[in-house]
């Protein structure tokens, strides 16, 4: 049996606040990867089976082509595209879902619209320390991904058998991106039931790790090839290691959003690592690094990207960003593996 993660008064609190509300709006961060798209997703799907409600989903900006398939995406809204109308409806919304992130700012442009929203505003979120004011508050840092939590409260409010597809697709996926396929932050045996349950609803979970993994341009493949060969920088004495793109590679190899994703990981196939850092420069703005930190066993990507990169996360796998060039940013790069060198010989 699952751990309930609401207690009874929350749950009563979240079935109001849905009850009650006529216009809602789920969102989540931007760059919205697997799990913040997935729990968005998934979560609209159950407010419009188990309540009855036409919620819109709302996504700051645009999120990877490797997600298009998924279910329901016709039916997102990008607030860069569409920012006017977005505007008034979190004006006049009843009820606001923030979903995988921990403070306003990671919406970007969103920020200041989503904060002075009059509407009651639920949080769910697996990041550490949330700031954003709101009637209800569902955060375990703990958790595999966002939507996990969403499965949980789902499940635990008893409308987890009246959902198909169209809710379980999102959610495996987006479990199965936070977790690298699950081959981190996924040692809770509650993980593995939380599979099969979704599998009950046939879902193919081969498919959905090829529409994600296997889903990219000959392009980003020759991107890969490069960046391994021409750009890894190899501490083989501190088991780390960091490589650069810049925006001239990006236009030499056709880059489009989602190409970058996954290449952090690769560095740590290699014997004894335990730290790899991705430098890359935004596609339009000048000085400003993207920066994208994994690690394996107890290194603390999340501290280091706190002291280094103005950014945050988890344990082993985090990001921010840094307002510089990318020669700068190198120095940056090369201070914070130099100021954990214990950690990195632990």
């Amino acid at each position: 049996m699952l751990k309930e993660i609401i207690n009874d008064a929350q749950q009563q609190l979240l079935k109001q606040l849905i009850t009650e509300s006529d216009t809602i709006v789920c969102t989540c961060h931007q760059n919205a990867d697997g799990d913040a798209l997935g729990a968005c997703l998934a979560w609209a799907e159950m407010l419009r089976t188990c309540f009855g409600k036409q919620p819109q989903v709302f996504v700051p900006d645009q999120y990877p082509d490797f997600l298009q398939w998924l279910p329901n995406t016709e039916k997102v809204i990008r607030y860069d595209k569409h920012r006017e109308g977005c505007d008034w409806v979190l004006q006049h919304a009843d009820l606001v879902f923030c979903l995988d992130f921990n403070s306003a700012a990671r919406t970007a442009d969103m920020e200041q619209p989503l904060l002075q929203s009059p509407a009651h505003k639920v949080l769910i979120d697996h990041h550490l320390d949330p700031n954003i004011p709101c009637d209800l508050v569902i955060s375990h840092p703990t958790a595999s991904s966002t939507c996990e939590l969403v499965f949980r409260i789902v499940w635990q409010m008893g409308c987890f058998d009246a959902l198909g597809k169209h809710f379980a697709v999102p959610l495996y996926c987006g479990m199965m991106t936070d977790t690298g396929a699950f081959t981190y932050n996924s040692d809770n045996p509650d993980i593995y039931f939380i599979i099969a349950e979704l599998l009950t609803k046939r879902i193919n979970k081969d498919r959905i790790y090829r529409n994600v993994y296997h889903n990219f341009s000959e392009s980003r493949l020759r991107l890969t090839g490069y960046v391994l060969n021409e750009k890894l920088v190899v501490d083989a004495k501190n088991h780390a290691s960091y490589f650069t793109i810049t925006r001239d590679e990006m236009r030499r190899f056709h880059f489009i959003k989602g190409d970058a994703e996954g290449l952090v990981n690769m560095p740590l196939q290699i014997k004894g690592h335990k730290l790899s850092i991705s430098l890359r420069e935004d596609t339009e703005r000048d000085n400003l690094v993207w920066v994208s930190l994994r690690s394996v066993d107890q290194f603390p990507c999340n501290q280091m990207a706190a002291r280094f990169f103005n950014g945050g996360g988890h344990l082993n796998a985090s990001g921010g960003r840094l307002n510089c060039s990318m020669d700068e940013a190198v120095q940056v790069a090369k201070s914070a593996i130099a100021a954990f060198t214990d950690e990195l010989h632990a």
